[in-house]
């Protein structure tokens, strides 16, 4: 049994996705952010010395970092569901893809996010991080030209590690210059396991408008 460690309103809900995605069994132990820090609980450090969320149990064997849990959900028990043939080219895109979004994609949505919190505002990164934020999403976008997911057109892991960046970006950001992007995560939402990993995770402010 498959066990989720999750935090609320943390990319973790992505897991949870894939493994209804994926109708494999598995539990979920809940922690809750810390209400004035907006940290992660203590309680995760006794998991991994990070403290931090995802984490996966698979036995006694515990896996750190969204990509990572992804791909070893897919490659261990996805029985070759949504992940494309390991040789071929398209699991090369895949794998690009699967480091593309934590290495260099969420980087200036994070920036955004802390120099929101400045008495300033950060104003002098702004100009800096606005360039970053349109070099990116512009980048996605013109991905998603033409089609409905990233790789082949056909819907992967690559899309559930993407859809955290489609779902924070229009708090930090705007999707109006991005309209595949902006699609693509209606599609995202409209997906019937992503509303059942919903039911999993408990309240996800990042989720469809209700």
């Amino acid at each position: 049994m498959l066990t989720v460690h999750h935090l609320n309103n943390s990319r973790s809900q992505r897991v949870l996705w894939l493994l209804e995605e994926l109708e494999l069994p598995y539990k979920v132990v809940h922690y809750t952010r810390d209400p004035e820090s907006n940290l992660a609980p203590p309680a995760l450090e006794a998991l991994h010395p990070l403290g931090k969320s995802p984490l996966l149990a698979d036995g006694d064997r515990i896996i750190m970092e969204s990509g990572a849990i992804i791909d070893y959900i897919l490659r261990r028990h996805g029985n070759g569901r949504l992940l494309p043939a390991p040789d071929s080219d398209a699991h090369e895109d895949y794998l690009q893809w699967l480091h593309y979004v934590e290495g260099s994609a969420m980087l200036p949505l994070m920036l955004r996010m802390y120099t929101s919190r400045l008495p300033d505002q950060g104003a002098e990164l702004q100009p800096r991080i606005t360039d970053e934020l349109n070099r990116h999403l512009g980048y996605i976008d013109s991905a998603l030209e033409g089609k409905s997911w990233l790789v082949n057109d056909s819907f992967s892991g690559a899309d559930v590690q993407m859809s955290f960046v489609a779902e924070v970006a229009p708090l930090l950001h705007t999707l109006d210059r991005f309209p595949n992007l902006a699609a693509f995560r209606n599609r995202i939402h409209a997906r019937p396991a992503y509303h059942r990993a919903l039911e999993q995770g408990g309240a996800y402010a990042f989720g469809p408008a209700h």
